[in-house]
């Protein structure tokens, strides 16, 4: 997205306001301190709060540095509701190497020859790996066999399941190790993996009582952060929020917290607008319109696109900051008129966003976000992820920590407002 120059004119960098130079961290952590010593560090945000943008950036940034990165959304070669430990290995496994072998670098680990044909033998199905496949080719034939059948996933999974070290020890020897050597002679400083959407990872009960997500990030944690590369995981908010949250810092971070890409502030804890923010998320959508022109004179060409700057500001406000949302009510706006959008236009697919989000909430979770709303933080509890994950309330921070407030657009219902009313009566 922002790994080239033209595509950058579209990039509004929001470190300011975020509350954090949240990726300079992360850059800072491979490049600097540790370059030569394997890193694995972790990332986490609401959807649609432009993680995967930022991710980019740090790609772009990286390459400029002279490292090899290879960067890959797991939900276009995962399945996100039945995910295993031995699922991420394999596809970071599959993707470095096809990577590598884009570079002209063929590695052929033997263990994974060797297993490939006991896998084919053990769920007798064919699948023709070829004797020279690649690793990418026979870790992709094999996987795309079990994205269509649960069966075979599992048959699959419970072969692999008791290998796992010895599949981890493979990816490091034979693989990364070997990599890390031939990108350094190629000039590369090392070798850099980012696993985008992994927090996308289904937040379903396991008959441990765990979930989903604590099993893979928190128990089996140690696992996936012991590959051989510097590698960024991106894990689902909720876990943030878990009382295991500590034990996830130790396991899979070393150590280290997860970082937390937060909203857009265009108001203050106080409920003020923050100009700040809210002119960033102008030059947002202004960007999109007039990439090649400077910041500052794009304000002087709003009416190009809006009747009014009041317009443009009343659908930054309701978008609460949060990016996704903002270019979703755009494009509801164009799909109804041409630009400049009248503001009877906006109004009416403000509405719509609101009834359809409102739709979505029972009187429990109106409880849960009436309990927000006054203390301005969230609970621990599993009840809270379902606020963040269903976007009905956003997290902020500022100097004095996360805070947190209600989606905009659900302020505006009448359910909202009455229960307001009550509060201030």
């Amino acid at each position: 997205m922002i790994g080239n120059a033209s595509d950058r004119r579209y990039y509004i960098d929001f470190a300011t306001v975020r509350g954090g130079k949240i990726i300079e961290a992360l850059q800072r952590t491979i490049t600097r301190i540790s370059p030569d010593a394997p890193t694995c560090q972790l990332f986490t945000g609401h959807l649609g709060c432009g993680k995967s943008t930022e991710l980019l950036r740090l790609k772009a940034e990286l390459e400029e540095q002279q490292f090899h990165v290879v960067y890959f959304e797991s939900t276009h070669v995962l399945e996100m509701a039945d995910v295993d430990v031995t699922d991420i290995l394999l596809a970071v496994a599959g993707q470095v190497s096809e990577s590598l072998e884009a570079m002209k670098i063929r590695l052929k680990p033997s263990y994974f020859t060797k297993l490939f044909s006991e896998v084919v033998d053990f769920m007798q199905t064919p699948i023709d790996l070829g004797v020279e496949a690649e690793l990418s080719v026979g870790i992709a034939k094999i996987t795309a066999k079990t994205k269509e059948s649960p069966q075979l996933r599992r048959r699959l999974r419970d072969y692999l399941e008791p290998r796992t070290q010895n599949i981890l020890q493979s990816i490091n020897k034979e693989l990364l190790e070997s990599a890390n050597k031939q990108l350094k002679a190629l000039g590369k400083k090392g070798l850099v993996v980012i696993v985008d959407n992994l927090d996308r990872v289904a937040i379903r009960p396991l008959p441990s009582g765990r979930s989903l997500p604590e099993y893979l990030f928190i128990e089996r944690g140690e696992q996936l952060r012991k590959l051989h590369c510097h590698i960024v995981y991106t894990i689902p908010l909720a876990l943030t929020f878990s009382n295991d949250s500590a034990e996830l810092q130790h396991r899979l971070g070393g150590g280290v917290a997860p970082k937390v890409l937060p909203m857009i502030p265009v108001r203050l804890r106080s409920g003020e607008i923050f100009n700040e923010g809210l002119a960033l998320m102008q030059q947002m959508v202004l960007a999109r319109a007039f990439p090649d022109i400077l910041p500052s004179d794009r304000l002087g060409l709003i009416t190009e696109l809006f009747d009014s700057p009041e317009t443009l500001d009343r659908l930054c406000l309701i978008s609460g900051g949060h990016v996704r949302d903002l270019l979703g009510l755009l494009f509801d706006c164009l799909r109804e008129q041409d630009p400049p959008f009248e503001r009877e236009c906006v109004e009416l697919m403000i509405q719509r966003q609101r009834d359809y989000r409102a739709n979505a909430i029972d009187p429990h979770e109106w409880e849960l976000i009436f309990q927000v709303v006054q203390q301005q933080r969230v609970g621990g509890d599993i009840e809270y992820h379902t606020l963040l994950r269903s976007l009905f309330v956003f997290e902020y921070r500022d100097q004095r920590g996360a805070w947190f407030a209600v989606n905009p657009v659900l302020a505006e219902t009448q359910k909202f407002k009455s229960w307001l009313k009550d509060k201030n009566k």
